[in-house]
């Protein structure tokens, strides 16, 4: 296991005391992180955005139910990964919730391992995200290091313009639209034409 997934925490979100309790029990047993809660509100109150791990979390409480919990976490651009635990009745809300940004659904009663498969291909997702989010703040630092006049040239090769649209477009010589694109790069770190244009599509894209 990496060391990512070893610092990461599993929360755990039942107002069952002893579901509470045994996943608990579980989830130490293999040497994972847990945080248990009995409610919603207390979740919320000690989770912080960076915390990195996954979500256990009941769909059916009292209060605030998992599905408004979800939909609290991802309005507030949370994307911690969330497994929820469901009754047989709940089957058709668990999958709604999926619909709406769940990891996955596991349903009661459960087995040991394949709940820890489970948790583990969520840690696996998070350390991703964190991985892919680290990424596009990275490229948006080179980006912001780009005067005005450069991001117009590199808005204006994404759009494949050759250097001479490029000059008329901007009023200025092809020869010192190369002298910004020869800028450009060395400020993103690229080596080709080709990266420059990926990069800022990947930043798009995010």
């Amino acid at each position: 296991m990496s060391n990512d997934t070893e610092q990461a925490t599993v929360f755990v979100v039942d107002d069952d005391e002893a579901m509470r309790d045994s996943l608990c029990l579980l989830l130490e047993s293999v040497n994972l992180n847990a945080r248990v809660f009995s409610c919603a509100q207390s979740f919320l109150g000690a989770f912080e955005r960076h915390q990195s791990g996954c979500l256990l979390l009941d769909v059916r409480m009292p209060d605030m139910s998992g599905m408004t919990l979800l939909d609290a976490l991802r309005s507030g651009g949370i994307v911690l990964p969330v497994i929820m635990i469901t009754g047989h009745g709940d089957v058709p809300m668990a999958v709604r919730a999926m619909k709406q940004g769940a990891f996955d659904f596991i349903q009661k009663p459960f087995n040991a391992r394949e709940l820890l498969d489970r948790v583990h291909a969520a840690l696996e997702q998070d350390r991703k995200n964190r991985l892919q989010r680290n990424k596009t703040e990275q490229c948006r630092a080179l980006f912001m290091t780009l005067t005005d006049r450069e991001m117009e040239v590199v808005d204006l090769v994404v759009a494949g313009n050759p250097s001479k649209i490029i000059a008329r477009t901007l009023g200025i010589s092809p020869k010192t639209v190369d002298i910004h694109r020869a800028n450009i790069m060395r400020k993103l770190d690229v080596r080709t034409v080709a990266e420059m244009v990926q990069l800022r599509l990947s930043l798009r894209d995010a």
